[in-house]
């Protein structure tokens, strides 16, 4: 893929990416294909604040089938659209925190950065909409009506942190100064512990195949 540059502009060249497809799993008559793989190990270029884990194949098929399980519940009760301006507020943020990309404030230096990574800009907004309305749906669903005790948090500040900090010979900032963060990582503990179970009955109720090299459909 490449762009011809008009006078006075620079050449932004992307380099071509070819994926021989073929299907690697189906989910609820869904197909996922070998370049969906290709562009999910891609995306993690766009992580926020250049988290980079390691992902295997098999995670990204395990990712993928979970994201297929979860917009397939969406479409069965359409939220209200992700805004043009929603969207673009997030990815001025993201923008920033690329480390990779020294010169994504400019436009110029985004849209090479994009294409470097084998996307357009409009396919990147596509993705960051769909991922965008996956987070809402989570939000919705499970966060609200999760309470977590003054009892929890002093409990993770003592058993977690204060060992944490012991091993790395540092002191630890007082319990009140941290609460929030706290109570934002019990939070988040127990909306990926209702996401797993949920995601985990989908998987029972619903036709989940991983389909292995070779391996035809019936």
């Amino acid at each position: 893929m490449s762009t011809t540059a008009q006078p006075g502009q620079s050449a932004v060249i992307a380099s071509p990416r070819v994926t021989l497809d073929r299907v690697v799993a189906v989910v609820n008559g869904d197909l996922i294909l070998e370049s969906d793989l290709d562009e999910e190990s891609r995306m993690a270029a766009f992580q926020p604040f250049g988290e980079r884990a390691a992902t295997t194949r098999e995670q990204l098929i395990d990712r993928l089938i979970d994201r297929y399980l979860i917009l397939q519940q969406i479409r069965l009760q359409p939220p209200q659209p992700i805004s043009d301006t929603q969207l673009d507020a997030e990815l001025t943020v993201l923008r920033k925190s690329i480390p990779e990309c020294a010169d994504c404030d400019s436009d110029a230096g985004w849209q090479r950065f994009v294409l470097t990574q084998g996307f357009t800009l409009e396919q990147l907004r596509g993705r960051w909409r769909e991922r965008m309305e996956v987070l809402r749906f989570v939000e919705a669903r499970f966060r609200m009506g999760i309470r977590i005790s003054q009892a929890e948090i002093d409990a993770y500040y003592k058993k977690t942190l204060l060992p944490a900090y012991r091993e790395e010979r540092a002191t630890p900032p007082a319990e009140a100064a941290i609460a929030d963060r706290i109570q934002e990582i019990l939070l988040q503990q127990q909306v990926d512990k209702l996401l797993d179970d949920w995601l985990t009955s989908l998987r029972a109720e619903g036709s989940v195949k991983i389909v292995k090299s070779g391996e035809e459909l019936p």
